[in-house]
């Protein structure tokens, strides 16, 4: 596109981050990505080692029988895969401090994970387009509730 409009276009590279191990190795991949999208769907996968597809039949009992707090493909575990995301942040801004951060996936649409996402310092949350409302209006809480207790 430059090439045929002699326009230079403002673009960056980044990254899916979807695997414990790139969260672990964010600062070396911090070196050439500009942004990281942590995929937390995925992450969750990976992290707890069970497919989503599958979780559908027995997340439901962990939940009720207190194994699990909240299944954590709806809301963000913040022990483990929000430790992640907050390992993966920190290494990738040691090594670029200006990096670009986020999540993608549903829990972008959880007011609870959004709110952890406020809290960690990310700069965006993608959710499919029907959560976006709920996405906002958590967002603007965040950043309410950040505002009050600065002023405090």
């Amino acid at each position: 596109v430059m090439k045929e409009t002699g326009k230079k276009l403002a673009y960056q590279v980044g990254t899916m981050i979807e695997l414990p191990r790139a969260c672990l190795m964010a600062g070396d991949v911090a070196q050439t990505a500009e942004f990281f999208s942590f995929g937390t769907n995925d992450l969750t996968q990976t992290t707890y080692g069970i497919s989503r597809d599958d979780a559908a039949s027995f997340l439901g009992t962990y939940v009720s029988k207190g194994i699990l707090e909240i299944d954590p493909f709806i809301s963000v575990d913040r022990d483990g895969v929000g430790e992640l995301v907050k390992i993966g942040v920190a290494r990738g801004r040691k090594t670029r401090p200006n990096l670009k951060v986020g999540i993608c996936g549903e829990h972008g649409g959880d007011p609870a994970s959004v709110a952890f996402c406020h809290e960690i310092g990310l700069d965006y949350v993608s959710c499919s387009p029907y959560r976006v409302p709920i996405a906002r209006l958590a967002a603007a809480q965040a950043a309410l509730g950040k505002k009050i207790e600065s002023q405090a």
